[in-house]
């Protein structure tokens, strides 16, 4: 993770922000709260935000960019479905990873977006979340996986593990994010295989 003294002062305030968005939950969070842990006048955090909502904007469509990104590169190689999707665990976990405390708030305070950005949120996560669905029904028709599998509960069952990864891992423990990636991909592909 970049240094918070190499960020713009915008940056800063959103790093800030996501740390106490995870802490006390968005709506739990005042613009004063943000102030104070950052040292500041509340009335001088308006020259670099418009609003707390702006702040949960940028780091919600900032992580779908990224996984969007990481997802794009999977579904360019020319490799099996098993090994897309597993490339596809691998990259999510890395984007995670990178930052634990935005993907903290990615996960769970999106839902205070307010319309039409919630819209276009959800919108955004129901084409990724598909586009692993997709790379699922390409190996059940190619032979790869079980052609028994129910496509929602795979695609479903594999979101439930990889996105609880914030609230469980440690970055200072030994298992760097890859190594992390692999273990559960073979863990979750395998299921799947025939």
């Amino acid at each position: 993770m970049e240094s918070i003294l190499n960020l713009s002062r915008k940056e800063q305030v959103i790093r800030k922000a996501a740390e106490l968005f995870r802490e006390k939950g968005y709506a739990a969070s005042s613009m004063r709260d943000l102030a104070q842990k950052l040292g500041i006048e509340a009335a001088s955090l308006y020259s670099h935000i418009k609003s707390k909502e702006e702040i949960l904007q940028n780091l919600c469509f900032d992580m779908a960019t990224e996984f969007r990104k990481s997802l794009d590169e999977v579904e360019k190689q020319k490799v099996s479905a098993s090994e897309k999707l597993k490339n596809g665990i691998i990259g999510h976990i890395k984007v995670m990873a990178k930052d634990l405390t935005a993907s903290a708030v990615f996960m769970n305070e999106h839902r205070h977006l307010s319309q039409p950005y919630l819209r276009d949120f959800l919108l955004l996560r129901i084409n990724y979340i598909n586009r692993f669905k997709d790379i699922i029904e390409e190996g059940v028709s190619n032979g790869e996986f079980k052609d028994t599998i129910d496509k929602k509960l795979a695609v479903m069952t594999l979101f439930s593990s990889l996105n609880w990864m914030p609230q469980w891992y440690d970055p200072n423990a030994n298992l760097v994010p890859a190594d992390l990636g692999n273990q559960l991909a073979d863990m979750l592909v395998t299921g799947l295989k025939k």
